[in-house]
């Protein structure tokens, strides 16, 4: 048995689902909508599977995506990218990591990876043969800070592994944040993977920006992105790779033995959904904010203290000196109050904030004042 994937334990997102059922609760844990996404995008993926070419696509992605990749990041983000070099499709964003990781990564390298982190990322790196260095983030502002970089980067540093915005915190680092880590980078010879899946659930006019568009690092950042999470179709598995051709060249070639391909259908309906009015975009982030304020404010009244959430579908309150640590509030939770939760401190690899639970908001109003509802009841039998 391979020792990285023997050991890995069940995933948290598995425990909490799986406790979710056993007492009917409300599952505010895994991070999915409860819209069925957009039904001209998934009309058009229809469309497709009838009509289309359902044989092999091209290994690096139908032409029409990755063209519509590249238009799309020039038109949100101002980023010139040359799509039959510097434009790759993937099974999902994971798969994107997997095939960046192993393509990056010799034995031996060490990798640096900010905590509280996507859980996948810890065992890729491990089984790309990388050494993790963590830099640990802590709330309520989940900032980098100069000290850890300089105490971790060094001539072994070759990969940082940065989500922006980050997932588990709900935040999105800061164009200062990003130049100081640049400024590593550029010193230390380190290429940046960066899981930008969040990159359109954005709030309060917040703007995201990519690490690839800092002019001093355009060779030595990989771009990853979702269509799952950009059209809340989680289910569908399509990510993008854009990066310079010398990058994509070795990706390429670990997606190759990884997936080889995606779907044609899914594909061709992502194009379309690309070239989509700016409007549609905004109004996604419009109703997941609606969704965001609507829950915090009902946390809020039920005695909660909820931090700022900027970005992601996820919203998260600090138990501050409540006595208990994060698992342990949110077994009780699903156990007494039907809903379920997830503890952040899941996220570290060592010397875990214990004091952080996330929910997942992107659901009906119905749906958040059901759990608003309980988990105001579980505080008052508590208090």
């Amino acid at each position: 048995m391979n020792p990285i994937f023997s050991q890995v334990s069940t995933s948290v997102f598995e425990t909490m689902s799986r406790l979710a059922r056993e007492h009917d609760a409300v599952n505010l844990g895994q991070g999915f909508p409860d819209d069925p996404g957009p039904e001209d995008v998934r009309r058009k993926a229809a469309e497709a599977v009838v009509s289309g070419w359902n044989q092999y696509p091209p290994m690096m992605g139908i032409p029409e995506l990755r063209q519509a990749i590249a238009r799309h990041y020039q038109r949100f983000h101002g980023l010139t990218l040359d799509w039959e070099n510097e434009v790759m499709v993937t099974s999902g964003a994971t798969e994107a990591l997997t095939d960046s990781l192993l393509a990056l990564i010799e034995p031996g390298d060490e990798v640096i990876l900010f905590q509280p982190m996507y859980d996948a990322y810890l065992p890729l790196v491990r089984r790309a043969g990388g050494i993790p260095r963590f830099v640990t983030l802590r709330p309520p502002h989940w900032r980098i800070e100069e000290d850890q970089l300089k105490a971790l980067f060094n001539d072994r540093t070759r990969v940082v592994l940065l989500n922006n915005p980050l997932n588990p915190t709900a935040t999105v680092f800061a164009r200062e944040d990003l130049e100081l880590l640049g400024r590593y980078m550029a010193r230390f010879d380190a290429v940046a993977v960066c899981d930008e899946v969040w990159e359109h659930v954005l709030f309060d006019d917040v703007a995201h920006t990519p690490l690839l568009t800092l002019p001093a690092l355009r060779d030595r950042v990989v771009k990853i992105g979702s269509a799952g999470k950009i059209f809340s179709l989680t289910g569908w598995k399509v990510g993008f790779v854009c990066a310079a051709p010398h990058l994509l060249r070795v990706i390429a070639k670990a997606h190759q033995y990884v997936t080889f391909t995606t779907p044609p259908a899914l594909q061709a309906a992502v194009a379309y959904g690309l070239d989509k009015e700016d409007s549609y975009f905004l109004g996604t982030r419009r109703d997941f904010q609606a969704a965001r304020d609507h829950f915090a404010r009902g946390l809020a009244e039920v005695g909660l203290k909820v931090l700022p959430s900027k970005a992601t579908y996820f919203l998260n309150i600090d138990l501050g000196e409540r006595g208990e640590d994060d698992a342990t509030f949110c077994r009780r939770l699903v156990a007494e109050a039907r809903v379920a939760a997830i503890p952040v401190s899941a996220f570290y690899d060592r010397e875990p904030v214990t004091s952080v639970v996330r929910f997942c908001f992107a659901k009906r109003n119905t749906t958040l004042d059901t759990a608003i509802d309980r988990i105001g009841a579980f505080m008052r039998k508590r208090n």
